[in-house]
Order: C-alpha cells, then structure tokens, then sequence
C-alpha cells in the first residue's frame, strides 16, 4: 500500500485512518480483533446504503435537506473508505497491487 494518490500514498492514509480509530476506539473502550475489521466495514457500508437510500427518496428523510443528505452521503463513504484501508492494513493487504490486477492502472499515474 505505498502508491501514491492526492492524499498522500495509501500507506499514509491507512495510517493516518489508523491513528483516528485507535483514538476512537480507546474513547470508547472498545476492543479491536481480525473480525472486528470486517464486521465494522459491513456496517458503514449499511450506513452508507442508508445515507443513499434516503438522498434517492427510497427511505424517510426526517427534517434533513438535501445539503444534508449529501453530506451524510459523503461521511458515509469517509466512512467505508478508511475501514476499507483500515481491514487492508490489519489483515496486510497491498493493495497497489490488486488495484493494477482489478482496475488495470497504476496508482502513481494518470493513465
């Protein structure tokens, strides 16, 4: 995970994504394990479904406006990205690698 990208290389981010849970986890004494990974991704990526359901009119939107919505929208996929970096690191996944193979290109390129 060490390719470039506009934040930095995905090891920097996984990092920094890092730094945030530990600090998230220890305020809430919660307790990271292999599974722990897994099951936190599948959450936000509920949470996420959920933000767009309701930005698409297919669930209730409270009082939210739009603007809202699409910022919920937006710190849901926040969200799914760093668990996704986070589940990557923890389990030592390269991921530059697999993006070469699964998406044909190269992190540190345009093309």
């Amino acid at each position: 995970m060490t390719q470039a990208t506009g934040l930095g290389s995905l090891q920097d981010l996984a990092d920094r994504f890092e730094r945030a849970s530990q600090a998230y986890v220890a305020a809430f004494g919660l307790r990271r394990d292999a599974d722990w990974y897994i099951l936190k991704l599948q959450e936000e990526v509920g949470e996420l479904t959920q933000a767009w359901s309701r930005l698409s009119g297919r669930a209730r939107t409270g009082d939210r406006s739009e603007a809202e919505l699409k910022a919920q929208l937006a710190d849901e996929t926040a969200d799914v990205l760093g668990h996704i970096l986070l589940l990557a690191r923890n389990w030592e996944v390269d991921l530059a690698p697999a993006i070469r193979r699964k998406w044909r290109f190269e992190l540190d390129s345009d093309t």
